[in-house]
């Protein structure tokens, strides 16, 4: 019987040897378990919190790069209605120009159309006091011929009367 007891108390002092070794082991299991979890959780808060602040680090670059965008289509936008305006303003300057110098030949036209005419008027004139006086100057010499060729017919008249005369006889 002492035998059974031994073979019986053996395993028993074996199983709480055993007991003991795996109730430290498992504590040291658990223990590391939880503190594994702890990591694990930490680890995972940490990932979180990094995966936030890199969220939020990239919404600020986007709506930065957002305004620069914004603010770069603005100033282009500013710049072609600046350009727009300049060009505006020199085509209505360039059009003022033009309308004055429209002007200014419309009334050097006018001028120069008057003073043509009075120039044609001028020229008729002298062209009436021209042909007035060759037809003046025609007339004269017409009437100066006539008067010679009166003259000359005096003469002969007057130079027959006297050869016919008894003053020429004698």
């Amino acid at each position: 019987m002492k035998r059974f007891y031994f073979i019986f108390a053996f395993p028993v002092v074996l199983l709480v040897v055993f007991s003991g070794v795996y109730w430290q082991f498992s504590k040291a299991s658990d223990e590391s378990e939880r503190i594994k979890q702890v990591q694990v959780a930490k680890q995972k808060a940490d990932d979180e919190q990094k995966k936030k602040e890199e969220e939020t680090k990239a919404r600020l670059d986007t709506e930065k790069r957002m305004a620069e965008r914004v603010a770069e289509e603005k100033k282009k936008e500013d710049e072609r209605v600046a350009k727009y305006d300049a060009e505006s303003k020199r085509i209505a300057d360039e059009s003022q120009g033009y309308a004055t110098q429209v002007a200014n030949n419309t009334k050097e036209i006018t001028d120069l159309t008057k003073e043509l005419a009075d120039l044609r008027q001028a020229k008729e004139n002298k062209t009436r006091e021209l042909l007035n006086s060759a037809t003046e100057a025609e007339t004269a010499a017409i009437a100066k011929r006539s008067a010679e060729l009166e003259i000359q017919r005096m003469t002969e008249m007057v130079a027959r009367k006297v050869a016919s005369s008894q003053v020429a006889k004698r």
